[in-house]
């Protein structure tokens, strides 16, 4: 990967996803709660499901496990993306402390995908021309350290804050970490079931 796990695919100076439009009406935090609950859920199943992973649980079924958890993760990105932006009272987002090492996960995630870590990808299929090379472990953990960020916020009782940070996060940095990553497991998978010897058929 041309970039560090936790370094930004085009990142901007934070602010909120809708920045670029006029400011909407804050939903009171209330109306919210429900939705920072589900993709709490969400979150916490996903950084589950990867650290089994990273430790070997998922045996040579690694990687369509691996795909069955991003594709999890970014239906709860979906969602997010598709629920009208989440605006702060305060421009001023609270500490949440230093953000987690994940090198061993990263490593992890990289000792059980030796033959398929190494991909290529677009970063903006409307824009790029060329291919860059990306690895899946970079991505996952990329991922995982923006949850995270936001878990520190719900857990500290900061909803609204939570729900801003994931979906300002996806928008900005890890739904296409995770994107890429899907198509790329996707590929693994399908080549695994298609790519057949004219012998077995």
């Amino acid at each position: 990967m041309s970039e560090s796990a936790g370094g930004p695919r085009g990142d901007s100076a934070l602010q909120s996803p809708g920045s670029s439009r006029p400011r909407q009406p804050e939903e009171p935090a209330t109306e919210l709660t429900p939705l920072a609950d589900q993709i709490a859920g969400n979150v916490r199943l996903f950084l589950d499901g990867i650290e089994r992973l990273a430790a070997g649980d998922g045996h040579d079924e690694a990687v369509p496990l691996l795909l069955l958890e991003v594709s999890q993760i970014l239906l709860a990105g979906a969602q997010l993306g598709a629920t009208t932006d989440v605006i702060l009272p305060s421009n001023l987002e609270p500490e949440v402390g230093d953000d987690p090492d994940l090198d061993a996960l990263r490593a992890g995630l990289a000792r059980h995908l030796p033959d398929c870590d190494d991909y290529a990808e677009l970063f903006d299929p409307y824009a790029d021309t060329q291919a860059t090379s990306f690895r899946l472990s970079d991505d996952i953990a990329a991922v995982a350290a923006d949850l995270v960020h936001g878990i520190k916020h719900y857990r500290a009782d900061r909803k609204l804050e939570a729900l801003w940070w994931w979906q300002y996060s996806y928008f900005n940095h890890w739904g296409t970490h995770a994107g890429a990553a899907l198509r790329a497991l996707h590929a693994v998978v399908a080549h695994a079931r298609l790519d057949v010897t004219e012998d077995t058929v």
